[in-house]
Formats: C-alpha cells, sequence, structure tokens
C-alpha cells in the first residue's frame, strides 16, 4: 500500500496531531497492575507447556541488556549508564537464572523464530559476553531456520571486525541507532557519531550478508529544523537501509530524567515538526520506500514490505514483526512478555531485579490477565495496525460475538473518520484507505474500551 507523494499534507498531520497508544500490545502496558505476580506468570508458562496448540507454535524471545557507557538526552529507555563493563558478568549470570526458571516449565529446547536484544546498548557487550550470551540461550532454546535474529547496534561501540563477530553469533539483522546525521543536532544531544561511521558499518554489514538492516530516525529534537533534517533525510536516502524506522521525539522531563539536559529554547516548534514528518514521508516514498506503518518504512523486497503486501504482518512489543503471532519470553530487567492471554512485566531496577532471581522467582512484578473483552479487541485493534481490514464475520467466528451489535458505538465513531477518506465501511468490514493508513493509531483508538473510559492521554505519545 503506497501513496501519492501529494497525498500527505501539513494540514492533514496538524489535524491528527494528537496523544495515543502504539499498541505494541492491548490492553496497553499502562494497565498492568501489581495484583498479577510471578506465581501468575509460571501458572501461563504451565498452561503453554500443557497446552497442545504450543507445540506447533514457536516462540519470541526478547533480551534487555540496560547498559550504557554514555547518557543520550533524548532517551526514554530503561538504562544504566557505566563505563565498568564487569557489571555485565553479574548481569548475565541472572540472565541464565532467569532462563533456567523458564525451562523448569517449559522444558528445554522449545523452538524460537524470533529473538531481539535490545537496551541499552546491546553492543556494550564484548563479542566474548554475547558470545556466551547466545551459547546459553541455544543451550536451552531451539533456533529455528530462517527466523529473525536481530540485534540493536550503537555504531559509537562497533567495527567491522565486531559486525564478523555478530554475523558467527547466527545474528541475520541489525538496527543502527542513527537519529540525525547533524552535527548540532549530535552534540545537542550528547551523542556524537559522524555520518562516515555510519555509512562504512553499513556497506560492511551488507558485505557480510546480513539479511536486513534498519536505521532509527528521530524528529523534534533540539537544534533540528525542517531545512536540517532535509539534509539527513537526503543522506538516509544515499545510505538506503533495508528499513528505517522513524520516530517522534516526545519531550516528558518529569517523566524521563534526562531529557532534563535538553535546552527547551532549542526544541523546533509543532509546526517545525509536522514539515519534518511530511518532508519524511514524501521522501522516504519518492525514494521508492514501502510505507509499512506506523513510524516504519522499508525496500519493496524487504522481508517487512512483503509481509506487508501478503497480509502477514504481524506486531509485538519490538514493532512490527514478520513472524507469526506467539508467544514472547522477555528476559532481563524491565522487559515486557506475552504468554497466552498474560502480559507481564519484570522488575525496572537491576537491585529488585536480582533479589527475585536469588529467592529463586521469577522477577514478575506487573502484568495482567486478558478479559474475553480485551481479546476481541485486541484481535480487531492488531488486524487495523497489521493488515488495514477487519472482516466482521471472521472475529464473529473466532469470539462468537456479533461485530455490528458489539461494536455499535464504534462503528459510529467510525463515520467521523470515515467522512474524513481515513477509513471505508460496508456491510462486510472496515478497510484504512491509502491515506488513512498514515494515521492507522487513530483509527484503532475506537476500539481501545480504556481509552474510551480514560480520556486523560498525556502519558502517550502523539500518534504522529
Amino acid at each position: 500500500m503506497n501513496v501519492a507523494v501529494e497525498s500527505v499534507s501539513d494540514e492533514l498531520l496538524r489535524r491528527f496531531d494528537v496523544s495515543g497508544p502504539r499498541y505494541t500490545s492491548y490492553p496497553t502496558a499502562d494497565r498492568f497492575v501489581e495484583a498479577f505476580t510471578a506465581t501468575d506468570y509460571a501458572q501461563a508458562l504451565a498452561q503453554r507447556r500443557s497446552g497442545a496448540a504450543a507445540l506447533a507454535l514457536p516462540l519470541s524471545l526478547y533480551v534487555h541488556i540496560p547498559f550504557c557507557e554514555s547518557l543520550c538526552y533524548y532517551c526514554a529507555c530503561n538504562k544504566i549508564i557505566t563505563k565498568h563493563h564487569d557489571r555485565a558478568t553479574s548481569y548475565l549470570r541472572y540472565l541464565a537464572r532467569e532462563v533456567d526458571l523458564h525451562t523448569q516449565i517449559i522444558g528445554m529446547g522449545q523452538t524460537i523464530s524470533q529473538l531481539h536484544l535490545g537496551g541499552g546498548s546491546p553492543t556494550f557487550l564484548s563479542d566474548a559476553e554475547l558470545g556466551e550470551l547466545m551459547d546459553m540461550l541455544r543451550r536451552s532454546f531451539t533456533f529455528a531456520p530462517g527466523g529473525e535474529y536481530s540485534i540493536e547496534i550503537d555504531p559509537r561501540t562497533i567495527d567491522i571486525s565486531r559486525l564478523d563477530a555478530i554475523a558467527k553469533m547466527g545474528f541475520n539483522r541489525l538496527s543502527f541507532g542513527v537519529q540525525d546525521f547533524d552535527p548540532a543536532v549530535q552534540k545537542a544531544v550528547h551523542r556524537i557519531q559522524p555520518a562516515e561511521q555510519v555509512f562504512s558499518l553499513v556497506a560492511a554489514a551488507r558485505e557480510r550478508g546480513f539479511e536486513s538492516v534498519n536505521v532509527d530516525l528521530i524528529y523534534g529534537l533540539p537544534q533540528q529544523s525542517p531545512e536540517s533534517f532535509t539534509r539527513t533525510l537526503a543522506q538516509v536516502v544515499e545510505l538506503r537501509p533495508d528499513r528505517i524506522a522513524l520516530y517522534a521525539y516526545a519531550h516528558l522531563p518529569e517523566r524521563f530524567k534526562p531529557q532534563r539536559r535538553i535546552n527547551t529554547v532549542e526544541l523546533p516548534s509543532g509546526a517545525s515538526k509536522v514539515s519534518m514528518l511530511s518532508r519524511s514521508i514524501n521522501t522516504f516514498l519518492a525514494a521508492g520506500y514501502v510505507y509499512v506503518g506506523m513510524d516504519h518504512f522499508a525496500l519493496p523486497e524487504d522481508a517487512l514490505a512483503v509481509a506487508k503486501r501478503q497480509g502477514r504482518l504481524h506486531r509485538n512489543f519490538q514493532g512490527y514483526s514478520t513472524q507469526p503471532d506467539c508467544d514472547l519470553i522477555a528476559l532481563g530487567v524491565s522487559s515486557i512478555g506475552r504468554i497466552g492471554a498474560t502480559y507481564s512485566q519484570n522488575a525496572k531496577t537491576l537491585e529488585e531485579y536480582y533479589d527475585h532471581l536469588d529467592q529463586g522467582h521469577f522477577p514478575v512484578v506487573r502484568g495482567l490477565a486478558v478479559s474475553h473483552d480485551d481479546l476481541v479487541r485486541r484481535a480487531v485493534i492488531m488486524a487495523i495496525m497489521c493488515q488495514g481490514h477487519v472482516q466482521f464475520e471472521s472475529i464473529d467466528l473466532a469470539f462468537l460475538v456479533d461485530f455490528k451489535a458489539y461494536f455499535a458505538k464504534e462503528l459510529e465513531a467510525l463515520q467521523a473518520l470515515a467522512e474524513q477518506g481515513m477509513v471505508t465501511m460496508d456491510a462486510t468490514g472496515i478497510q484504512v484507505t491509502t491515506q488513512g493508513w498514515f494515521f492507522v493509531r487513530a483509527v484503532a483508538m475506537v476500539f481501545d474500551k480504556h481509552l474510551q473510559t480514560d480520556r486523560t492521554r498525556a502519558r502517550f505519545s502523539k500518534i504522529l
């Protein structure tokens, strides 16, 4: 689903410049409760083990590495700034304990079709430590041929020899944190990395046969302007990564302490941010990228774009994925997982994370057992977010409901979006239009019951 460049106007982007969830899950993580405990999580794992369907369904793994050597002022991730690399030794030991707790319940050798190392900076770990981590995971799980095995890369911590090591470990996808190539912007956010360094690393990654290279960009950072960001966009087009993730910077210094170091007078205006987004969309489309959905672009031959065309796109806590919708085991401090009809999150501090594992318990401190209504709405929201359409009959049959009666209020609310050209509706279903795909979060929000009952959206980022 591509779109004519002139159809994404600044006026339209301004109209939908509202706050809302990213729907990496439904219900969203802000709905998790402390009443969901490590015992509940263990029960969910046991139920998965006993379920016949689980034997045929692969798992997804996420491992959170919280350490970074230096602080990026825009960062809203759970991270620990340290130059003491020996802290990784203890962390790996506790990760092994957490894996052992899982295999005691689900058994050894469960099939993994997707692995993602995030952070923090996973490349804070040395090659030997990354190798130790991968060896430990391979002893406990079976990695499926053709799976997606990805790692987030801080270009400042990597050279070509490290790329060789990462390739030998079995990673086939890389994500480079770039954010912006402009030196003034890099200085303002305390992340200096010359463009030449990134170009060299991406070229080397291609030579080594990595299946996909992603580049992360952020618009709305201090010292950015539409003109300066246009220069960065031109460099990204020249770099031509397989995938591009384009995020809006949300300045929330009351929630994220590092952002207090940003000089607010240097932040671009709302109009400038809209202009940057508009220029980004139109630049990438003109360069031949497919808009996959919600911040993500991919070259037509990339697996993500292919999955989008074929209706095989899925979504989890790492964003869009080509892998089938499956249970996600999340390892490490603050990580969020999904098993069956439950979500769970680990302790957010190292001290608490270590303490739970020292006691022989899963480090889960909150989560949610999903209700039948949540499951119905999750199916609708994910169909909108991933396929761009919902067939009423498929929901009726899967959940034994009458879609039109069950969602009568939502269908009425959708009329406003239909009048604005975001969706079309008929007797059989809802279809997001080519234009509406750029505002798909606004469509999905109509079916979010929790959002309907709680109109306080300040905790969410802008949907654009």
